[in-house]
């Protein structure tokens, strides 16, 4: 069997876009850089958010894109205490 090499390592400079460790946290971006963002939300995050809007007692708009319903489901994880 060959010898699995990462052709990645060494010294990278501080400006250098990078993939994979030591990348950063590269699965959360803010709502409003989403490519998507503007798009309806999802079958998932509509259920999800009718569940947390219960719970707290809330309505919210059936309307919204795929940004602001991330961010009414992270408001409504903190209120309720779990995101």
């Amino acid at each position: 069997m060959g010898t699995v090499t990462d052709s990645n390592k060494g010294s990278t400079s501080g400006d250098e876009d990078i993939l994979g460790a030591g990348a950063g946290n590269t699965t959360e971006k803010d709502p409003e850089d989403w490519v998507t963002g503007d798009e309806p939300m999802t079958g998932a995050q509509r259920s999800y958010l009718d569940t947390l809007a219960r719970d707290a007692g809330e309505t919210i708009s059936a309307d919204l894109t795929k940004a602001q319903a991330s961010e009414e489901i992270e408001r409504l994880q903190a209120k309720s205490g779990r995101g």
